[in-house]
């Protein structure tokens, strides 16, 4: 089978990337289609890959400053015509405008790890993201031009949808009126073990950005006084900094090596943003650790309450921390943890994505409303 990989953009590494890593070695040699490639900004093993971008990899600071250009990315993927390649099939991994490539007859299966943010969440993104009042106002009709963009770009009939959660399969029908199936991202729960010790340390992971909401859980924890041990890097790092308190430490970006000892030796995971599913709850989880998650987005598919974590469900500082006095860490059994990840591994993504792309050149997946 001849298949295509198209990814919205390679500048940042995350949990797209991670999906995009275990797409390329089930599809080994395949060409990944993006707007943009940092190669200085990516694993080095991703320079062995056949990797194209488009005209978008020329323009000045798109790699450091990719959102001062969001208007340009429909235009982009909208002009990647991949109709006279001789592709059998294409795969987009989309939380942007990738899925919008220009496919014909084939059939394209898109994974949708959310359907693109700040253009269906607009109101969100720049509250989050401080933009000035004149600006946001400024930019609404182009946002409203993308969002139906976006909308048609997602009614074509060789489209069908794979979501991540329920949180973005519920998404994918509001926003686009289509329905979908559930795949779970791969989570490399093979690397993580429980340890018969724990320290007294919560922990968190995460990239170091507005939506993440990491200054909520620096907040809860100056008012607890409890360590907080951050890992992770970002843009917002200086600005955490100055609101965090004494007991809050920054790690950086901790090598994957160490990850798993770091999980293992937790007190509690803590998962203080809105995700649209969230795997390092997963690996908190493979490595024993119950997790203290926002009773909201993908975290209420990986996270059991009262078995292997707890939730709050008010996005403030003082809800965090009612929850993080009130939940007893001690009373989770370890193995329960781990039990929960195993739904979450390598090869039942592999097994259920092999299975979803045989139905789709089968004519069997993806049903329009």
């Amino acid at each position: 089978m001849k298949l295509a990989l198209v990814h919205d953009w390679l500048n940042q590494y995350g949990g797209a990337e991670r999906v995009l890593e275990s797409l390329v070695g089930l599809f080994p040699g395949s060409p990944v289609y993006t707007s943009m490639y940092w190669r200085a900004g990516m694993p080095d093993g991703y320079q062995k890959w056949d990797i194209r971008p488009t005209w978008m990899d020329r323009l000045p600071g798109i790699y450091r400053r990719h959102q001062w250009y969001f208007p340009l990315y429909a235009l982009a993927f909208a002009r990647l015509d991949l109709r006279r390649v001789g592709y059998d099939l294409v795969l987009s991994n989309k939380s942007g405008f990738c899925h919008g490539v220009q496919t014909g007859d084939i059939p394209h299966l898109c994974y949708c790890l959310a359907p693109t943010r700040y253009v269906w969440e607009f109101d969100a993104y720049a509250a989050r993201e401080q933009l000035p009042a004149a600006l946001k106002l400024l930019l609404r009709p182009v946002v409203n031009t993308l969002r139906r963009w976006d909308y048609r770009a997602a009614q074509r009939s060789t489209l069908h949808f794979i979501a991540i959660s329920r949180e973005i399969q519920a998404r994918i029908h509001e926003y686009y009126g289509r329905d979908s199936e559930i795949i779970y991202p791969p989570v490399d729960i093979e690397r993580y073990r429980p340890l018969t010790q724990c320290g007294e340390y919560y922990l968190i992971v995460s990239r170091l950005i507005p939506y993440k909401r990491i200054d909520l859980a620096i907040r809860a924890f100056n008012d607890l006084k409890l360590p907080l041990y951050i890992s992770g890097s970002g843009r917002d790092r200086e600005a955490l900094e100055t609101i965090a308190g004494p007991t809050v430490k920054f790690l950086g970006r901790v090598p994957d090596a160490q990850l798993p000892d770091l999980m293992a030796r937790c007190r509690a995971f803590v998962f203080p943003g809105r995700e649209d599913f969230g795997i390092t709850p997963v690996e908190a989880q493979a490595a024993g650790r119950p997790v203290i998650a926002f009773g909201q987005g993908g975290a209420l598919d990986s996270v059991i309450a009262g078995q292997t974590g707890t939730f709050f469900y008010e996005p403030t500082p003082e809800s965090l921390a009612r929850a993080v006095l009130s939940f007893d860490a001690d009373a989770v059994d370890p193995a329960a943890c781990c039990a929960n990840a195993e739904r979450f591994g390598v090869e039942r993504f592999r097994q259920e994505l092999l299975t979803a792309v045989e139905r789709v050149r089968g004519g069997a997946l993806g049903v329009r409303r």
